[in-house]
């Protein structure tokens, strides 16, 4: 007998029918997770980005993603005029806009202002 011969020979058939649906459970269960760790938290902080750009008025004091700290002096419907120090004013997108700092909430106190109270 050759080699080929007992190569070419096939084994046992599978069992039918239900082997096509239990193989999709995994790939099924897979997107499940997926969906709910990744897809849908990146969906509520997206929505939650975009009502904070909306909801963006003269006056707030903002942080830009590229990390400039000012306060809004001039709103148009694509930019925002940020002043960062006394008489300068830089415009910004609106998409860059990366947080609203909180208007009634002091500066922190650096270690040596500490020292200096006490």
């Amino acid at each position: 007998m050759n080699i080929a011969y007992a190569m070419g020979q096939g084994g046992a058939a599978a069992p039918g029918g239900s082997g096509g649906f239990a193989s999709f459970i995994p790939l099924i269960l897979m997107f499940v997770i997926f969906y709910f760790l990744l897809i849908r938290p990146q969906q509520k902080k997206t929505k939650e980005h975009r009502q904070m750009i909306d909801n963006l008025k003269t006056g707030d004091r903002i942080v830009t993603s590229g990390g400039l700290h000012g306060r809004i002096t001039g709103v148009s419907e694509t930019a925002l005029t940020v002043e960062i120090a006394e008489k300068v004013r830089v415009k910004v997108n609106r998409g860059s806009v990366s947080a609203i700092m909180q208007a009634g909430s002091p500066p922190a106190a650096s270690k040596k202002d500490k020292k200096d109270k006490a």
